[in-house]
């Protein structure tokens, strides 16, 4: 670690967008913490550090556990004694009628998403705070601006995450933090096949489940086109080596469409337009 080198953190790196943001991060200079909750996803990460010569290291970190996230700082810190950049990708989706969510599944969707980024953006602000420097970058997603038929869970966490970081951002400005959003539209990853789906949602038998047949034909469809991962990790990468930072970066065509549609339709034709695409 060269003396004027910063350091990054990555939150699910093993994959995705993660994956991808901790690798552009490490081209340009930052010593990066790709952390994952399974170890055993690490050989891609490491391939790509290799290959490059890559200023990466990988570090065990399950965002739901409190003592994971603990000891990944501890081990952060007694390497590095900063921390000046923290990207919350950590994530998973969760698709089925509201009716036919658990509550358990709810929790879990929560426990990741929402819950997750508040426990390692608690333990990483001190740091950042004493530096009186640092920039958060909280992946959100265009399920942070608008919801969608069989999206209540995963688009809650969203709006979540965006009333959060905005809250905070006045917080922290005065010790010199930045706080960011960055929302992607559909995105060619793996991550609407890894998509958890309710277990009532899977019962032909459901109200709901030609709705949600329909629906994940179009999600599929739409994830086909959807933007490449460089569109969401130059977006990360924007946010984080500018010195005034924008709140909120769009990351694909399509959600940024969909943005300018919700500022210029009325509720009415948003939810007109919405309902179109999902049937």
């Amino acid at each position: 670690m060269s003396v004027n080198q910063k350091v990054a953190i990555v939150t699910g790196s093993s994959s995705g967008i993660g994956l991808d943001a901790s690798i552009g991060l490490a081209r340009n200079g930052f010593l990066t913490y790709a952390t994952m909750r399974n170890l055993d996803k690490s050989p891609i990460v490491k391939a790509a550090a290799e290959k490059e010569k890559l200023p990466i290291k990988i570090v065990q970190m399950d965002v739901t556990d409190d003592r994971s996230v603990s000891k990944a700082i501890q081990t952060i810190m007694s390497e590095t004694s900063r921390i000046d950049v923290l990207v919350n990708n950590a994530g998973f989706g969760l698709i089925g009628a509201f009716e036919d969510l658990s509550i358990d599944e709810i929790k879990i969707l929560y426990e990741t998403n929402l819950f997750g980024l508040i426990r390692v953006t608690q333990a990483v602000l001190p740091v950042m705070r004493r530096q009186k420097s640092g920039t958060i970058v909280n992946v959100s997603s265009g399920a942070g601006l608008f919801g969608y038929p069989g999206g209540s869970a995963y688009v809650s966490t969203k709006f979540a995450v965006e009333g959060l970081t905005e809250s905070i951002s006045y917080e922290l400005g005065p010790f010199g933090i930045k706080v960011v959003l960055v929302e992607p539209g559909f995105i060619k990853t793996n991550f609407v096949n890894a998509m958890a789906v309710a277990k009532k949602a899977q019962d032909p038998n459901s109200p709901y489940s030609q709705m949600m047949q329909r629906i994940q034909a179009n999600s599929n469809e739409m994830a086909k086109n959807g933007s490449s991962v460089e569109v969401v990790s130059k977006a990360i990468l924007e946010a984080v080596t500018s010195k005034s930072p924008n709140l909120r970066y769009l990351a694909g065509k399509d959600v940024e469409t969909w943005a300018a549609n919700k500022k210029t339709m009325s509720d009415t034709e948003f939810h007109d337009m919405i309902q179109n695409l999902t049937h």
